[in-house]
């Protein structure tokens, strides 16, 4: 149950741009080079291969790691009596859901609309304020969110003043010339799969992406990958590489830390999850991306 929790928040997180804290930075790194992702877009891509991984990686986890117990009817019972505890909706949990629904709303059609991400995010905040859902002390506690703020605001300016000296063009320009021989997508594959593997040197995702995302995706475009295909395939691997260790993103030493699975399990059923992973979303994701035209 603690891998299949684990492997199956890796794959939520890649089926949505606003599921992982890094993915709106992928979005903005791919803004940097001409690629526009939406919410809207980055869901349909991955909505095929990501409801295939949740289909078949916890069949697969529990068929080489299966549960002691594999049935508990008193689960369903033990449920409601909780809820029964817990009485109905509080005011302030009614206006957060209701948030929730409006934002999810404002993400998706936001390109129609008009309505950036960041902006409908702030729009909700400031919602549930004036509602009183929240007051201004819950937001001076989320040390967590201040500090990914801050830090994303000094990423992305970085990458802009990188593009701007021209050092990722000239990191570009010296690497394409090597991998350029030949068609773009050999070529491709290996830098999706480098940068897939290399987060085993990598404890947070959010870490990774800043360092590697922008120069992978402007050799991605040197070699002629299309532009719509590499920015969504390295986005999803942003955060499906998170599988592979006990370490690889926030959720993982929480889960990793109950004691339930020795780290050997942890990391050969990560690796092998991985493969699967690749396997459905270059797969039949390809096919999937090649319906909907992004290559």
């Amino acid at each position: 149950l603690t891998v299949t929790a684990y492997q199956s928040v890796v794959v939520t997180s890649a089926m949505f741009l606003t599921a992982m804290a890094a993915n709106p930075l992928v979005a903005e790194l791919a803004a940097q080079q001409g690629v526009e992702i939406t919410w809207a877009l980055w869901a349909l891509a991955a909505s095929v291969p990501g409801v295939l991984s949740l289909l078949i990686v916890p069949f697969l986890i529990f068929r080489l790691y299966p549960p002691e117990l594999t049935w508990t009817p008193e689960a369903p019972e033990l449920a409601k009596k909780h809820l029964r505890e817990m009485g109905p909706m509080k005011r302030e949990e009614r206006i957060l859901l209701l948030v929730f629904i409006l934002l999810l709303g404002l993400w998706i059609f936001g390109g129609v609309l008009g309505v950036h991400a960041t902006a409908a995010a702030m729009a909700g905040v400031g919602v549930m304020l004036a509602a009183g859902a929240l007051d201004w002390e819950d937001l001076l506690k989320e040390r967590s969110a201040w500090d990914t703020l801050i830090w994303f605001a000094v990423l992305v300016m970085m990458a802009n003043q990188l593009g701007e000296l021209g050092l990722l063009d000239w990191f570009s320009g010296q690497v394409s010339s090597v991998l350029a021989n030949g068609h773009w997508l050999p070529a491709f594959l290996s830098l999706s799969l480098i940068y897939f593997y290399s987060h085993y040197f990598f404890a947070s995702n959010t870490a990774h992406v800043s360092a590697m995302y922008a120069p992978f995706l402007v050799l991605a475009l040197a070699v002629g990958t299309p532009p719509l295909l590499a920015a969504l395939v390295l986005g999803f691997f942003s955060n499906l590489f998170a599988s592979i260790t006990h370490y690889g993103t926030a959720a993982a030493p929480v889960l990793f830390g109950s004691g339930n699975v020795e780290i050997g399990t942890w990391w050969k059923l990560g690796a092998l999850i991985s493969v699967v992973n690749i396997t459905i979303w270059l797969g039949v994701g390809s096919l999937w991306w090649k319906l909907l035209g992004l290559w």
